[in-house]
């Protein structure tokens, strides 16, 4: 444990902070600076927070100015190593636009890095959706999607920087989305996309009011466990009803 250090919330009482440290035998420190090479804390200075991969970028590209490359072998080393150094934080972390720049204006000089990025925390967040059992979702859901699932969440004021840079992905696992019907409970009728075969996979028609907060479960026959053909014959247009139930 001698290696193992804890850092306290303001609100955490002296009483509290000793009853840990002494249970642990851990030490208590103000401020954690990484954690697996990460920035445990991100503030307003972001870019700050990741210069370190723009000087890492650097030290590497300045140790092959010396070795006698082509201009074609250079640029295959960068693509191969230098861009590869920032890939597991941008796994995590939302670069500052500051660092998708130019050399010029202080950035890294890679083109595309900022659309790279957002991939990679989309990724991260199909990732999550495809194990809502892991451990970091259900810490995800239990602070900031209590009552609904990952695609209906939003950002907050007092969210995590993690959480800030994960649904800046969202858009991205939105766009290319859909679910697939199986009882329905989880599943918006207006506001997800769940008609497989229809252009924009959504429902298009103008919505009674009750239909506003309809789950896909109460188009479902709870006891034949199939489509309500009547319900839906009376509220869908019959496009819509050859597109997403099958009807003839």
């Amino acid at each position: 444990m001698d290696k193992s250090s804890v850092l306290f919330s303001s609100n955490t009482s002296n009483t509290q902070k000793d009853w840990i440290k002494d249970t642990l035998g851990v030490k208590e420190v103000e401020r954690f600076e990484t954690y697996l090479g990460l920035p445990t804390m991100v503030g307003r200075a972001k870019y700050q927070s990741f210069a370190y991969l723009k000087d890492k970028v650097w030290k590497k590209l300045q140790g092959w100015k010396g070795k006698l490359l082509s201009r074609a072998g250079k640029e295959i080393l960068i693509k191969a190593v230098a861009q590869s150094i920032p890939i597991y934080t941008m796994g995590v972390f939302l670069l500052p636009g500051k660092l998708s720049q130019s050399k010029r204006k202080e950035g890294m000089g890679f083109r595309d890095l900022r659309a790279f990025n957002l991939a990679m925390l989309a990724k991260q967040g199909w990732r999550m959706m495809q194990n809502p059992e892991s451990l970091i979702y259900q810490c995800f859901k239990h602070r900031y999607f209590p009552r609904y699932n990952l695609l209906e969440a939003g950002d907050s004021t007092n969210s995590s920087y993690v959480w800030k840079s994960l649904m800046a992905a969202m858009p991205i696992l939105k766009q290319g989305s859909c679910w697939r019907v199986e009882n329905g409970a989880s599943i918006s009728v207006m506001y997800d996309k769940w008609i497989v075969n229809h252009p924009t996979c959504k429902v298009l028609h103008p919505p009674e009011e009750q239909e506003w907060e309809w789950r896909v479960s109460d188009l479902i026959d709870p006891n034949l466990r199939c489509w309500d053909r009547e319900l839906i014959w009376n509220k869908f247009h019959e496009e819509m009803l050859r597109q997403s139930v099958g009807f003839p």
